[in-house]
């Protein structure tokens, strides 16, 4: 009953802004005791279960800021009805102050989850996890592992979003004072010290593996522990947070710095070391890189590698070799991603709304066929890449035989293929595997596939982010999506973690060529050194720690496009700012001819500046608890 209390004390104070005393009267006196929620085995599982559910709240997307922050994807500001929740998709445009916090995960406002709730259950579970009698010692031993590595993720998410943030290591009695109740927030470093230590003891108790998917998928394991400490290491190693000189003049209160001043190489160090041990357990687990195979479906190898790297994604989890770790919920905007395809689902705006659009620049991110970026592949004539070219024979399972598009569209990576629905671009799925009979895109003004020209041209850019749609999905007058799990963690993700924070350490080594080549070699590509010394304009590019970190990044950006990962990413580089500083363009979607059509225009002009890599702490939050100090710059 105590703890109950105690708990709901610190996170009323911290976050409802109504004093101690008025809080305490208005407590219903029939409140039910832990005594009931831990009588037993089956309702202390019930408790643990809602331990995770904060986690499964972070399904969506577009209340997750690596995906909405990223460049990667606009949502347009002017719809007249608005079936999303668009706050994380108008933070690049500005809107984010103290006052009025968008996706606020400190306390749970505005598209955000309130994360230290969260905490606080799993500091419940664990205070309480001795009293059912009837639950086995090895059942409590994994239960334990499982909400401290929930502790951890927690916290870990707040630490990307604040930086520094107070540490909830046990709940506070209901007899601490005021003052007591009132925190402050730790260093950073201590922050991640704290997170990686939870991990460090939560995975020697957990599974492998789940052996009974039916029941447990989506539970955590050893595995997802292991991959989790590898990117926690790498974003502490990371310039956001290691020796960042635009947050060291950063302090609580009392004098103690929030962020250390020094930069840390040996924390890239630790990072390569998780990143190899994690790399080893995916592989006694039996995880590997995804490939395409479907028995009653014969396709090109051109085209089995688009349908491999797609579902990589979009795969059913417990059919997917690669997915170390997705959350449970669907994804639930398949429709947001797809182009309207026939004069149907047109008219069917609600299945197939269609507003996902992918800027230029996200486009261009993608390699050549060469396995190398377009403005510097020497084959690749890149100022003329918005000239006109008809799709022909040769190029029939990407692009449409005989419809104009643009020369940058041909010749490019099976990545950029799987990835983005463009005008002309073929799409493989809908209804329609059989090889001789393929949709393509039209998303030129009022197109008879298209529709209505209002209706069509929601999509602002005449892009799509095709791999968030499942092939096998269909939207037409109504809509059949086969579902699947955004992952949080891919194999070919932690290869390239990997091999970020090896080149860190010792700049380039066949160690990181390997596993930055195996992600490349299942796209059809040949090695980093291959293409860059036979293609690239500058050859020499992978032989420095600089030249090769650009091409990580790069890399990871390309691999992990869509599945909201960029966007922190970007933030953990510091190269967030450099890629918002840019307007975000489309083309020139009202008009039908390819002449018009294929003319940039600025349809966004992000607002990111310094402060914009933290999230701000409420302003109201900062009265309350007088012993919080705000983020810098805001």
């Amino acid at each position: 009953m105590k703890t109950y209390y105690k708990s709901l004390l610190l996170m009323f104070l911290l976050f409802s802004g109504v004093s101690c005393k008025k809080y305490l009267n208005v407590v219903p006196d029939n409140t039910g005791t832990l005594d009931y929620a831990f009588r037993n085995r089956n309702e202390a599982e019930n408790y643990l279960f809602t331990c995770y559910a904060t986690l499964q709240q972070f399904y969506d997307p577009t209340a997750n800021a690596g995906f909405t922050t990223s460049s990667e994807i606009i949502y347009p500001d002017n719809l007249t009805n608005h079936p999303l929740m668009e706050t994380g998709f108008s933070l690049i445009r500005g809107t984010q102050t103290s006052g009025n916090v968008g996706l606020n995960f400190w306390d749970g406002e505005n598209g955000g989850v309130a994360i230290y709730r969260s905490i606080r259950r799993c500091n419940i579970m664990l205070e309480n996890i001795d009293k059912p009698i009837d639950l086995s010692p090895a059942e409590k031993q994994r239960w334990i592992a499982e909400v401290k590595f929930l502790k951890a993720y927690y916290h870990y998410y707040l630490v990307r979003l604040y930086g520094p943030i107070p540490i909830i290591k046990t709940n506070l009695d209901i007899t601490a004072s005021t003052e007591a109740v009132r925190v402050a927030r730790s260093p950073v470093d201590s922050v991640f010290s704290y997170i990686v230590q939870l991990l460090d003891e939560a995975a020697p108790n957990l599974p492998a593996v789940i052996d009974n998917k039916a029941q447990e998928l989506g539970r955590v394991t050893s595995v997802i522990a292991l991959s989790v400490k590898a990117e926690v290491l790498a974003t502490e190693a990371s310039p956001l947070f290691n020796g960042n000189p635009d947050f060291s003049g950063t302090k609580n209160k009392n004098g103690t710095p929030l962020f250390s001043s020094t930069y840390d190489e040996t924390k890239w160090q630790k990072a390569a070391d998780a990143a190899k041990v994690a790399i080893d357990a995916c592989t006694a687990a039996g995880l590997k890189l995804y490939t395409f195979s479907a028995p009653a479906i014969s396709v090109p190898d051109s085209l089995n590698r688009v349908l491999t790297i797609q579902n990589a994604v979009t795969e059913k989890w417990d059919q997917n070799p690669e997915l170390i770790w997705a959350l449970n919920g669907n994804f639930p905007d398949q429709g947001y991603a797809t182009p309207r395809l026939t004069p149907k689902s047109a008219v069917n705006i609600f299945s197939n709304p269609s507003t996902f659009a992918v800027p230029i620049s996200t486009a261009e991110l993608f390699y050549t066929d060469k396995g190398v970026p377009l403005n510097e592949d020497k084959t690749f004539d890149y100022n003329s890449r918005y000239n006109l070219q008809t799709g022909d024979y040769a190029s029939r399972f990407y692009v449409q035989n005989g419809y104009t598009t643009i020369k940058e569209h041909f010749d490019r990576e099976a990545r950029f293929y799987a990835s983005i629905g463009f005008d002309g671009g073929i799409w493989f799925g809908n209804g329609k595997t059989n090889i001789n009979d393929l949709y393509h895109v039209e998303a030129r003004g009022n197109s008879s596939l298209a529709g209505p020209k209002d209706l069509n041209t929601l999509n602002i850019t005449g892009y799509w982010p095709k791999k968030l749609a499942n092939y096998l999905s269909v939207y037409d007058d109504g809509f059949a999506p086969i579902e699947f799990h955004l992952p949080i963690m891919r194999l070919s993700g932690l290869y390239l973690l990997y091999a970020e924070a090896l080149n860190e350490v010792n700049g380039p080594t066949a160690e990181a060529f390997n596993y930055i080549d195996k992600v490349r070699a299942r796209a059809g590509l040949q090695g980093v050194q291959e293409s860059w010394t036979a293609y690239s304009k500058d050859p020499a590019k992978f032989t420095t720690k600089e030249g090769l970190r650009a091409i990580i990044h790069q890399e990871r950006r390309i691999e992990l496009c869509f599945e909201g990962q960029s966007g922190w990413d970007l933030r953990r580089w510091k190269e967030l700012q450099g890629v918002l500083s840019n307007p975000l363009q489309g083309w020139n979607i009202y008009e039908s001819e390819a002449g018009n059509y294929y003319h940039p225009r600025t349809v966004l002009i992000p607002v990111f500046g310094l402060k914009n890599y933290l999230w701000p702490i409420k302003d109201n939050d900062l009265i309350i608890d007088n012993n919080l100090v705000q983020n810098p710059y805001w």
